[in-house]
């Protein structure tokens, strides 16, 4: 399965849902947000969302700065 990650096309084994997916990417632990196919996602939903062939993540950390 072929996911487009920040713009970046990779490929997955395929049956994953998208908590499924982060946990694998090291994500879970991290505090982020998640667009999934151009919409922000709640974390609640993760589980629910099966990925498919040129699905489009995208994953955003908070920054902190001054």
């Amino acid at each position: 399965m072929k996911l487009i990650i920040n713009g970046k096309k990779k490929t997955f084994k395929p049956s994953l849902n998208l908590y499924e997916f982060l946990e694998k990417e090291g994500y879970n632990e991290m505090m982020i947000a998640v667009a999934y196919n151009g919409v922000f996602t709640p974390k609640s939903s993760y589980i629910e969302i099966s990925l498919k062939d040129d699905d489009e993540i995208e994953i955003v950390a908070p920054m902190q700065g001054g």
